[in-house]
């Protein structure tokens, strides 16, 4: 039995209504993987981006090329 295991998740929101964006910080630089609402422009928080591996990672979950995401501050 393993007990810590990384679970797979489906899409936490619809791509039809939603898009992905990152959010970063003009002061730290902090990077956020973001899912913003189409018709209302609202940004739903999703997970912190650290390194590149986890931005390659956010992009193959999401079907979109790294360089295609949208970058708001």
């Amino acid at each position: 039995m393993k007990l810590f295991h990384k679970k797979t998740q489906p899409l936490p929101f619809p791509p039809d209504r939603y898009e992905p964006v990152l959010r970063r910080s003009i002061c730290t630089g902090e990077t956020t993987a973001c899912a913003r609402e189409r018709e209302t422009g609202k940004v739903h928080d999703l997970l912190l981006i650290r390194t590149e591996q986890e931005l390659k990672q956010f992009a193959a979950d999401y079907g979109v090329d790294p360089e295609d995401i949208p970058i708001i501050y």
